[in-house]
């Protein structure tokens, strides 16, 4: 039994759009029962995230399904109707590819993600859950879930971070290993300082200090991230007992030079100090990073990082799609030798 797939997502609509087709979760259920009582399909599952709204079906008759389906979403929809091209009808093997695109975050809009995965996983479980989906759907998932997990320990497509915050955060966990015994301080409570304070934090640093020539604005920050805030005078007694410094204020000169952290270092018995310099100008002296066990790294060292693994996952585009279109193949030849139809043709698009 075919797998089909009629949706739309951030690669054909915008967000203006998509919000129009979501499903409430606690809707789907009900959705896929009305739609399989109306006769061509006879498993599915529905996918409603923020970037995408997917219809997953086995159905008999692939023609007349993915008209089915594709007037079944329509009808989801709440406002004007959408222009032609918005809406996308896959049959095999397209749908099985996009399947698992989809899982392994290659359709995404970050390339590589992994939220996706657990979104798609959620989805599936649904339906699985009010006996919605059978062998057809059921091995295709399964298959799906495989892949994306080979594609990322077999690739690169994951490898890195792509933001600044992200970079630091990975920056860190080579340097200490672990951050689950590590302070942060930020000095300057900037967008980007938070960023990278929480990806810091997610990675299970256990303090954070922030201080900021505005001490009410210090105090926010330390409050919405559960750490403390001092005054910003006080900020290099710090040093002693800190790991990690995420420094962005709008200094006109360096808040922090050679000649004056040397000292400092004697009180911290050789650990490793990681110095985050994400503030236009600099705020810490570049010579800094000529001090043992000082690790120095600005805006555009991280910039740099990042840009590097992008170019590095998309490298491994071309790979990940090998992989997943040798996977399909092989669901199809095991399908074929059951006695299921292999498809010869490509699929059904309305558009």
């Amino acid at each position: 039994m075919p797998v089909l797939v009629v949706g739309l997502s951030h690669h054909t609509a915008p967000v203006t759009v998509r919000e129009r087709f979501a499903f409430a979760e606690a809707s789907i259920p009900e959705a896929i029962r009305r739609l399989r009582q109306a006769g061509q399909v006879e498993e599915a599952v529905i996918l409603s995230t923020c970037n995408r709204v997917e219809i997953y079906a086995a159905a008999g008759q692939e023609r007349q399904a993915l008209v089915e389906l594709e007037q079944f979403l329509r009808g989801q929809q709440s406002g004007e109707p959408v222009l032609d091209g918005a809406i996308y009808a896959l049959g095999e093997p397209q749908s099985l590819e996009h399947l698992f695109k989809v899982a392994s975050g290659l359709d995404s809009m970050v390339l590589g993600e992994t939220e996706i995965l657990g979104q798609l996983k959620k989805a599936y479980e649904l339906a699985l859950k009010h006996k919605h989906t059978g062998g057809g759907l059921n091995r295709a998932f399964q298959k799906a879930f495989n892949v994306a997990k080979q594609i990322r320990t077999e690739t690169n497509i994951q490898r890195g971070s792509v933001s600044v915050g992200s970079v630091a955060a990975e920056l860190a966990e080579k340097i200490f290993t672990a951050l689950a015994d590590r302070a942060v301080l930020v000095v300057g409570a900037g967008d980007t300082s938070e960023k990278t304070a929480r990806a810091l934090l997610s990675r299970g640093a256990r303090e954070l200090v922030v201080t900021n020539r505005t001490h009410e604005r210090a105090q926010a920050l330390a409050t919405e991230l559960g750490g403390r805030a001092i005054p910003f005078d006080d900020w290099l007694a710090e040093f002693e007992r800190i790991d990690i410094i995420i420094s962005s204020t709008a200094a006109p000169h360096y808040i922090l030079d050679r000649t004056k952290l040397q000292p400092l270092l004697k009180r911290r018995k050789n650990r490793p100090l990681l110095l985050i310099d994400i503030a236009v100008p600099r705020d810490i002296e570049p010579e800094v990073n000529f001090l043992e066990n000082v690790y120095l790294y600005n805006i555009d060292d991280l910039q740099a990082i990042a840009d590097d693994y992008l170019k590095q996952r998309q490298e491994e585009i071309a790979r990940c799609e090998q992989i997943i279109r040798d996977k399909v193949r092989a669901l199809l030849d095991s399908r074929l030798a059951t006695g299921f139809p292999r498809p010869s043709r490509p699929a059904y698009d309305p558009r």
